[in-house]
């Protein structure tokens, strides 16, 4: 008898970094600014005085960052927060949503668990808390903050959230998950 098991039987690759990657393209073909939610943890390095609640909002446009790579494994890029450059490197399963900051169309993705070292390092006060995308979005959507204001600047374009963004007039843009 032969073995009920496919001859290649290694694991298929995630789908999130070819959505990421399509994504971003989308958004950038028809110019929108593309912005990555983060997961934020012990295995990401961002600006840690720029993360809430264990996210991090990034604007990933060409103009606003340098050198951007949309691996299979790790998003890498430089871009300049309060006018200092800084190295980025996000592993692609912290990548929690793709959105064009102009209409809030994109795609959201599971929140990956919280670590204890990793939450306390992400600057929460309650480390076991989960992001807020995640508890506060009704059944089927995740709510997501507008874009900095001012970022339509073609020189510098800022690539951190405000700390306290104002919701747009027509209200916060919110993505619908599709199973």
């Amino acid at each position: 008898m032969s073995d009920p098991t496919p001859p290649d039987s290694t694991e298929v690759a995630s789908t999130r970094p070819y959505l990421i990657r399509a994504l971003h393209d989308w958004c950038t073909d028809n110019g929108f600014t593309p912005y990555l939610a983060v997961y934020v943890d012990e295995s990401v390095q961002v600006p840690r005085e720029y993360v809430k609640n264990h996210e991090i909002v990034l604007n990933v446009s060409f103009d606003a960052t340098s050198g951007l790579k949309l691996g299979n494994d790790l998003i890498e890029f430089r871009a300049r927060f309060g006018g200092v450059s800084r190295d980025i490197l996000l592993p692609v399963d912290h990548v929690i949503a793709i959105y064009a900051r102009e209409n809030g169309q994109g795609m959201a993705f599971p929140v990956p668990l919280a670590t204890g070292a990793g939450a306390a390092d992400a600057g929460e006060a309650e480390p076991s808390t989960r992001p807020a995308t995640s508890s506060r979005a009704a059944p089927g959507t995740l709510k997501l903050a507008p874009g900095p204001a001012g970022s339509e600047s073609t020189t510098a374009p800022p690539t951190e959230e405000p700390p306290e963004p104002t919701p747009p007039a027509g209200g916060r843009p919110a993505l619908k998950r599709v199973k």
